[in-house]
């Protein structure tokens, strides 16, 4: 049996569900399991060690994994974020496949590039959503965040502003890249924007997957506004991660069953 994990310091079930789904469906002998790891080091080492095939990385890990493995993909060292990490025979390879979800959407959505847009966050995700609106054609955008280092590096990469609080900004789209909202967590029942910023905004974006309807798209929803869910991006980057560590895609009706029997 192939096994494939996650680590995560807040793991859900969404992934383990997921995978293994199609697994069973594909009649594939692997199985899907998800860890928090108490040392980063060793878990990347027991990847290697113990012949895992795959693994995906979640926050807090997506910029601390990069001096652990050997190879980074482009779509990984690029934007020196790591979601996913595919084992062959030893050789650890870091990819991302959160920017190729975030473009895809963008694309589905048909979301109109001549929109300025407001991100919330600095870390791993935030550096795969923003090069994703960037290479999608969004070249007007201010990053939010507190760390004055990471996110005026984060924005001056893009040629984006940098602020450090929300305050009175508001643009034609807002996304959200931190925590806030997520099942589980402290600001869970918060939303990562206030009312107004909300009702400034043409679109809505949370990549905050746990739950699907986190406080923020609630509201946006409420308001009337079309939103692109966490969900929605945790569907598109899990199918890539299953055709790196499988070799095979499934078809769109299985990603959607998947998906769904994920979410149940």
């Amino acid at each position: 049996m192939t096994l494939c994990i996650s680590l995560a310091a807040r793991p859900s079930n969404f992934g383990t569900r997921f995978h293994n789904f199609l697994y069973d469906e594909l009649g594939l002998n692997f199985v899907y399991k998800a860890f928090t790891p108490t040392d980063l080091t060793q878990a990347v080492t027991g990847i290697r060690g113990l012949g895992i095939r795959g693994c995906a990385v979640s926050m807090p890990y997506k910029e601390q994994v990069i001096a652990l493995v050997d190879t980074m993909d482009p779509s990984a060292a690029a934007i020196d974020s790591v979601n996913t990490i595919v084992n062959d025979s030893g050789h650890l390879t870091a990819y991302n496949t959160d920017y190729t979800a975030v473009q895809r959407l963008l694309e589905q959505h048909e979301v109109p590039t001549h929109l300025s847009v407001l991100v919330r966050g600095s870390g791993g995700m935030a550096k795969a959503v923003v090069a994703a609106l960037r290479d999608a054609g969004f070249v007007r955008g201010t990053i939010v965040a507190r760390n004055e280092r990471a996110g005026s590096a984060l924005a001056g990469l893009y040629g984006y502003d940098w602020a450090p609080e929300v305050a009175h900004l508001t643009a034609d789209i807002i996304v959200n890249v931190t925590p806030v909202g997520m099942s589980g967590g402290p600001d869970e029942s918060v939303s990562a924007f206030a009312a107004d910023t909300i009702a400034a905004a043409s679109w809505v974006i949370d990549v905050v997957a746990v739950p699907a309807e986190t406080p923020l798209i609630r509201a946006a929803r409420a308001a009337g506004k079309p939103v692109i869910t966490g969900a929605e991006v945790a569907v598109l980057q899990a199918e890539e991660q299953f055709v790196l560590y499988t070799g095979i895609r499934p078809t769109a009706d299985q990603v959607r069953r998947a998906a769904d029997f994920a979410r149940a």
